[in-house]
């Protein structure tokens, strides 16, 4: 996870104007690479926010206003977002300032957990609601509850094995996961360790150098996630080789085959070598994979239990199909120039 206070530069009392946005991070909402807090497939995510599920998709600008509430700026330039994204992660500055003419709309509230403010200005909270509104209002966006398991802390936790895939996968004996003949065994209780374990991390705590390249914020809501998981940690059954949750997640996955799920409910990314990671979601069911290699079950039914699934002889063909109905992230973008950017801050003017 990219250090966001890199992402925010000290603020200018000078500049403190009403409509300035002061921009903490920003994350990508695009059928390849999205939020996996606001739903399985892109479509929903998009639901989620009151978005029309645009081809193109969009860029989300999570930032405080000049009087420390929290906006998130939808925009449709995702090029700029993209380039800033990169930036952070590789440890330069962007001053990143969508042009007004790009802005769809501004959502009050953060739906990811951030752990950094914008400096000079009130801490983070919610915006009163619109008294011209009259009711009509949406209400703040607002992270997953970190108290509770359920389908958002279950793919975050997917998110996060893919991210400490190497980690996560050293943890199961070569011998166990590649004994099965039809590619659904899943390792059991005595071979597989301590593999079903928390989601939080590959010891079941929270690791906070594996992830490198998720979305921003993921990170603060998958440690919650995570731990939530580890203290509701489910028994032995749970990882038996004939778990139906798992079967019928495998199930659900060989459907994608016949009949393509909706753009971004499988996606596709970067592995070593010439393979592939590969997530997929599902009604109460969340799939992380190497192409080469086993796949990895989380459950809405099992509170915090990563499943291992053996690569038998079945496997393989399911996850080169699956890749193949893929959605993948495009070629890099080209950066253009941004809007000339205020000195001593990162801002959008005019974008609430």
């Amino acid at each position: 996870m990219r250090d966001e206070e890199s992402a925010v530069a000290g603020t200018d009392d000078a500049v403190a104007e009403d409509d300035a946005l002061y921009v903490l991070t920003a994350v990508l909402l695009t059928p390849a690479q999205f939020p996996s807090v606001l739903g399985d497939d892109y479509p929903a995510a998009c639901e989620a926010l009151g978005l029309e599920p645009y081809a193109e998709g969009y860029g989300l600008v999570l930032g405080q206003d000049g009087d420390g509430a929290r906006w998130t700026v939808v925009v449709d330039d995702v090029s700029l977002v993209a380039v800033a994204i990169a930036s952070w992660d590789c440890g330069m500055e962007y001053d990143l300032s969508p042009d007004d003419r790009s802005v769809v709309c501004a959502l009050p509230g953060w739906p990811l957990a951030l752990a950094v403010a914008a400096p000079g200005v009130p801490a983070p909270h919610d915006p009163p609601p619109d008294p011209e509104a009259e009711g009509t209002d949406l209400p703040p966006l607002t992270p997953p509850d970190t108290e509770t398991w359920g389908p958002a802390q279950r793919r975050l936790g997917a998110d996060e094995i893919a991210l400490q895939w190497a980690a996560w996968r050293d943890q199961i004996d070569d011998e166990t996961t590649f004994s099965g003949s039809n590619g659904t065994d899943v390792a059991d209780d005595t071979d597989g360790g301590d593999a079903g374990a928390g989601a939080g991390g590959p010891d079941g705590t929270d690791d906070p150098d594996g992830a490198q390249e998720s979305d921003a914020g993921a990170a603060a809501d998958a440690a919650p996630a995570a731990d939530a998981a580890e203290e509701s940690s489910a028994g032995p059954t749970a990882r038996s080789g004939t778990h139906p949750g798992v079967r019928r997640a495998l199930a659900d996955a060989h459907a994608y085959v016949d009949n393509p799920p909706p753009p971004g409910r499988i996606r596709s990314s970067f592995a070593p070598g010439d393979a592939r990671t590969l997530r997929a979601d599902g009604p109460g069911w969340s799939l992380v994979a190497r192409t080469d290699d086993i796949a990895f079950v989380l459950l809405d039914e099992e509170p915090g239990e990563v499943l291992p699934v053996g690569r038998g002889a079945a496997l393989p063909g399911l996850l080169k199909a699956l890749d193949a109905l893929a959605v993948r992230p495009g070629r890099a973008p080209r950066a253009r120039e941004p809007p000339r950017p205020v000195a001593g801050a990162h801002r959008s003017s005019g974008a609430l």
